[in-house]
């Protein structure tokens, strides 16, 4: 595969070759196999296009560092093979996809369904946090539970050999892919673009899902415009598997009654199709406007420089965590706040955000000069954010025994003593 082109995802096919194309996008640590018990019944109208993420499932370890990158390769991979408009259906990470296409893309969703999805996943600290699991342990300890996240009790006691099918898929996973897909889930949040999807949505969740559920839903239901929320009862995070028949009757009520016809941005109208291949509603709702006429760009030379304070308090939160952030912000007073203003301005917002080095080597020099300064207490904070920031414990200990050469024994003494004790806090699997 060339280089300089967009790497294709894996992808499967099924169904009649002129039927309209349904796209199912998978959960992070899932194969297009968890669509299985959909497909039958959806090929017999649809051409199903299922694909797996990179990494997964044998497909090409390929990381991608965003939702809006992976959205890219599925549309570079669509385009090859000439389809241009389509349904599309994901399930968690798949349904961050689906938003992303219907923001970015709209011309070419024709309808969407969202299942345990959310316009923010979690915080970013936890999934910045599974990725420091992962690189120190490897996928086994999110293997093992995984069950739990996914499926109630009931259905994982009951079901043995579809909870070890969950847990194999996890284990057989890229762990560098997982790693990136969750830092693109740590970074996703479209909670103030929802009002821009523009196509007949169906959110549906699975009543006990602990990880995106019903409330996620409702998130999603009252920013949309045109969404709709179905509630599966008995079942959990991967609802297409654990509920497959009332799941595949939704889709397929939704997708036969709620496709719109392709809208020609040139002219400003819908396209009027002939013999459809799939029922469309006789009357179909107003079209939100894809885009707005803006004012005149402003030359470059007149742009104003970004607040570095804005700039740093991302950067702080991304590399220390929202907790430490939120807890240095709360502490601080009339007599500390003009400090915390300055080093989030400054250290934050015009260093650590300076393009030179990337944070993995900035994590490498900071852990280097606190051993040299003795500054025990932010050596501890900077471990952590050199996990965060992708540093193995074994490249910690290198960086350490590199300062203990340089900045002397004692001091490096007492440094193992604090980045040891950090790790094994990061890096223990929360049973």
């Amino acid at each position: 595969m060339s280089e300089t082109k967009t790497p294709a995802l894996q992808y499967r096919i099924d169904g009649p070759e002129d039927a309209p194309v349904l796209i199912l996008g998978p959960s992070l640590g899932t194969t297009w196999h968890m669509w299985d018990r959909q497909v039958p019944e959806l090929a017999k109208s649809w051409r199903v296009f299922r694909f797996d993420l990179p990494g997964h499932g044998g497909a090409p370890a390929y990381p991608a560092g965003s939702v809006a990158e992976l959205a890219g390769r599925l549309l570079a991979t669509l385009d090859r093979l000439g389809i241009q408009r389509f349904g599309y259906a994901g399930c968690a990470f798949g349904g961050a996809l689906g938003i992303e296409l219907a923001l970015r893309r709209p011309e070419r969703v024709a309808c969407l369904a969202l299942i345990a999805a959310s316009p923010r996943f979690g915080t970013p600290d936890e999934f910045r946090q599974r990725g420091v699991i992962v690189r120190s342990n490897g996928l086994d300890p999110i293997a093992r539970t995984s069950p739990e996240r996914w499926f109630t009790g009931g259905f994982a006691a009951a079901q043995p050999a579809i909870t070890e099918w969950a847990v194999q898929m996890v284990r057989t996973t890229d762990p560098g892919c997982y790693i990136a897909a969750c830092e693109a889930l740590a970074a996703f949040d479209v909670r103030a673009e929802l009002g821009m999807v523009g196509v007949p949505t169906l959110v549906l969740a699975g009543s006990d899902d602990q990880v995106t559920g019903p409330a996620e839903a409702r998130t999603l239901v009252a920013g949309i415009p045109d969404a709709r929320l179905a509630v599966v009862p008995g079942a959990s995070h991967l609802v297409p598997v654990e509920q497959p028949a009332a799941v595949t009757d939704l889709l397929v009520r939704h997708f036969s009654g709620a496709w719109q016809p392709a809208f020609d941005s040139s002219t400003g109208q819908m396209a009027i199709q002939a013999a459809p291949a799939y029922p469309v509603q006789a009357a179909p709702p107003p079209v939100v406007p894809f885009a707005e006429i803006g004012p005149a760009p402003v030359p470059p030379e007149t742009l104003e420089r970004p607040d570095p304070y804005e700039i740093g308090i991302k950067v702080r939160r991304e590399v220390l965590g929202d907790a430490h952030v939120d807890r240095a912000l709360a502490s601080a007073d009339e007599f500390s706040g003009d400090f915390q203003e300055f080093i989030t301005r400054y250290a934050w917002g015009e260093i650590w955000d300076r393009p030179g080095l990337d944070r993995r080597s900035r994590s490498c020099v900071t852990l280097t000069a606190l051993v040299a300064g003795g500054h025990l207490d932010e050596l501890a904070v900077h471990t952590r954010a050199a996990l965060r920031n992708g540093l193995t414990p074994v490249e910690i200990k290198e960086v350490l025994l590199q300062a203990a050469v340089y900045c002397g024994v004692p001091a490096a003494n007492s440094a193992f003593k604090v980045a040891q004790q950090v790790i094994r806090e990061e890096t223990t699997p929360q049973e």
